[in-house]
């Protein structure tokens, strides 16, 4: 079975109708019953009033890439336990479970690959895993995405969806902060493009880190996407924030944000933008 093989589509946002459940969802944005079939057929995104929920990473490559043309690398790196950490829990516990239930290694994917015939190196977060925190492992990939990019003339690009920095591995997780943004740095130093793609959510040390730094930064409709969540803003400067703060149309607005582009649209958005880069 190929990397990219069918997998059963999320109920993540959407609520089961107790008769037939598994048949039919309740969309969150309207609040309409639809089969579930036309979710899954419509990558996700409610046919009604157009609500995009998080869609599983396998189809994500299939929507983007060539077929059959994803090369991963730096599959044998796993995480670690350097501090020792518990939280009732031991880490490497949790990592156990998690890499056993979602079927992935780390929370990204990372290969080489061609987007309508343009060679590429891309990389995804897989929000199934620990909510697609950034520790160690996924700062190595980072890294390695946007070095491999510099050395081999492609254009890179990164589909993020994570919570932010992994809270068990402390410092070293922060670490990867400054090691992304330094290895994009080299890849902007030898003209290379980067298309940063930011789905629901990216927030914490991702967004605080290279997602916002893309050559052209491309959001989903109504995405979540900041540093600090609102009600720790509130809390903080003491007002009240606008409203859509932190959703991709307030940053859009407000400069943050270059593209708001439907998910059945990406495809052809990231082709159109390469050609125009990369000629």
């Amino acid at each position: 079975m190929s990397w990219t093989a069918k997998v059963k589509p999320s109920l993540e946002g959407t609520e089961k109708v107790s008769v037939g459940a598994g048949v039919f969802r309740r969309c969150s944005g309207c609040d309409e019953t639809i089969l579930a079939e036309e979710f899954e057929r419509n990558l996700e995104v409610c046919p009604r009033c157009g609500k995009h929920f998080r869609l599983h990473v396998k189809r994500w490559a299939n929507l983007l890439l060539d077929p059959g043309s994803l090369e991963p690398f730096a599959t044998e790196l796993a995480p670690k336990d350097p501090l020792s950490f518990t939280d009732g829990r031991p880490y490497t516990e949790r990592i156990r479970a998690t890499q056993k239930k979602s079927s992935f290694n780390e929370a990204m994917v990372s290969g080489r690959a061609t987007l309508d015939g343009r060679q590429i190196v891309i990389a995804f977060f897989v929000f199934d895993f620990m909510g697609g925190s950034m520790g160690s492992v996924v700062g190595e990939k980072l890294a390695r995405t946007f070095e491999i990019a510099a050395a081999e003339r492609r254009p890179a690009i990164v589909l993020s969806s994570s919570g932010g920095a992994r809270m068990q591995e402390g410092i070293l997780s922060l670490m990867q902060m400054a090691k992304s943004v330094a290895a994009l740095g080299r890849l902007r130093d030898v003209g290379v493009p980067f298309l940063s793609l930011l789905t629901d959510p990216t927030t914490g040390g991702v967004a605080a880190s290279y997602a916002l730094l893309g050559d052209v930064n491309i959001a989903e409709p109504q995405a979540l996407i900041g540093f600090a969540g609102a009600r720790v803003i509130e809390q903080t400067i003491r007002q009240k924030l606008p409203e859509g703060f932190q959703r991709s149309e307030f940053l859009l607005a407000h400069g943050m944000v270059d593209i708001i582009v439907e998910r059945h649209a990406m495809r052809a958005t990231l082709a159109r933008l390469l050609g125009h880069l990369v000629g």
